[in-house]
């Protein structure tokens, strides 16, 4: 229990030290462009905690933390999965055009669409894991090629005389019936936005990756094959049945990513459907350490930079600084991470050395050692 809670500690004191650098970096590019950091950080904070802005944070929240639990599980078996991207987009599309097109009673046309988007985000991604166990190929460079591919596929199907309808200078699939839409729900008082309401199916999503993590013997297997893939080659893993049921729900989660905004805003895929989201989800789950609640504040932290990024514009401040923050964070929680990791490892040591040096109850004292 002490263990755990110094971890605890470390990893809060990593984070704070992190956001504290963050902060400090943004700061001074604020001063060498002419503005003032406290100036800034007070509008952001102003316009980023109303109603409206706090219902839209959530809304970004919720795609995020979809897409970086889907990153995760693959990182906690040192798989990376960097086809995120394609996965969702693909999804995405083939989802609308499936619930734009067939004829199903509310209620079931809804999962039908949600399940549709999750075979096809699985299949995409099992592209990968079968790649890598059949032939060796590294997912790095299977799974970022396979972006280029369901890029030129969404594409190809996204066209009037296939899949598609023109509609003005925009292109989009046939629109999801309301049978098919998920509503939002009023979780902000006074906000005119509405929360989407699968971000219920996100929280979801978060408990079953802890679940299955921490409390199966699958989770064991994959994080045991993710810290040594001999060793638990050796203890009877298979470990090529793991990295492909890994890829397989990696997938399938990507296929998740799109359907809040699939179902609870647009309720159609057009060109300007969300893009980026995947390696957004890259970025998140570094943040937060693979841990569905780590993940679920760096989904936060992410959305409020991004919407209160707004107001930077009108107050003749360059928005890009807060990339540039989102960046320094992301590096800066990877370092200082590492840096706690290393100093528990010292204090690891330090107090088994002392355990050592410490005599045993009826030892008999060395020679010539006073009583």
């Amino acid at each position: 229990m002490r263990d755990r809670l110094n971890r605890l500690a470390l990893n809060v004191a990593a984070a704070v030290i992190a956001l504290a650098f963050a902060a400090g970096i943004t700061s001074v590019i604020l001063l060498a462009t002419g503005h003032g950091p406290w100036d800034a950080f007070h509008k952001m904070w102003d316009y980023g905690t109303q109603a409206n802005s706090m219902a839209s944070i959530l809304n970004g929240a919720t795609t995020y933390y979809l897409a970086a639990i889907a990153v995760a599980i693959g990182f906690r078996m040192n798989l990376f999965n960097i086809g995120v991207d394609g996965q969702y987009r693909l999804a995405a599309m083939l989802a609308a055009a499936f619930g734009g097109s067939v004829a199903l009673p509310s209620g079931l046309r809804q999962l039908a669409i949600i399940v549709v988007a999750m075979l096809v985000g699985a299949f995409w991604a099992g592209i990968v894991g079968i790649l890598k166990v059949t032939r060796g190929v590294s997912e790095v460079i299977s799974s970022i090629m396979l972006n280029a591919v369901a890029t030129g596929i969404v594409a190809y199907l996204l066209n009037p005389k296939r899949l598609a309808v023109a509609n003005g200078n925009n292109v989009n699939t046939k629109p999801i019936p309301s049978s098919g839409q998920v509503g939002g729900i009023s979780l902000i008082s006074g906000a005119d936005t509405k929360v989407y309401g699968l971000l219920f199916l996100a929280i979801g999503v978060g408990v079953g990756f802890q679940i299955l993590i921490s409390q199966t013997r699958f989770g064991f297997d994959l994080r045991a094959t993710g810290r040594s893939s001999s060793a638990a080659e050796s203890s009877g893993v298979n470990v090529k049945r793991m990295v492909l049921t890994t890829m397989l729900i990696s997938g399938a989660i990507a296929g998740l990513v799109g359907m809040p905004n699939l179902l609870g805003e647009s309720h159609q895929y057009s060109l300007d459907f969300p893009a980026g989201l995947g390696f957004t989800g890259i970025a998140i789950a570094l943040l937060g350490r693979n841990n569905p609640i780590g993940i679920a504040f760096g989904s936060l932290l992410w959305a409020f930079l991004d919407q209160s990024s707004l107001i930077l514009d009108l107050n003749n401040i360059p928005k890009e600084i807060v990339q540039i923050t989102q960046g320094v964070v992301v590096l800066s929680v990877v370092v200082t991470y590492e840096l706690m990791r290393r100093l528990g490892l010292v204090r690891q040591q330090r107090a088994v050395g002392r355990a050592l040096a410490r005599p045993r109850a009826g030892t008999p004292a060395p020679e010539g050692a006073s009583a």
